[in-house]
């Protein structure tokens, strides 16, 4: 199936989700809890989505295989 736009891929919308639930989740953390982990959580998480909107844009299969 072709898609305009990467935000119409299935694969996006569950990662989208992740990164809400990531961010959910380390909301509820202690305060005591390290920054560091929470950063490294979220980044994380948009991470993969980052990625999926990179491949999207690449015009070679060659390219989208590191993604």
């Amino acid at each position: 199936m072709a898609y305009n736009d990467f935000t119409e891929m299935p694969v996006w919308q569950m990662a989208e989700k992740v990164v809400e639930e990531v961010y959910r989740i380390t909301e509820g953390l202690p305060k005591r809890e390290d920054y560091a982990l929470c950063s490294q959580l979220r980044s994380a998480a948009m991470s993969i989505t980052g990625n999926i909107a990179e491949a999207f844009g690449r015009g070679h299969a060659k390219d989208k295989i590191n993604f």
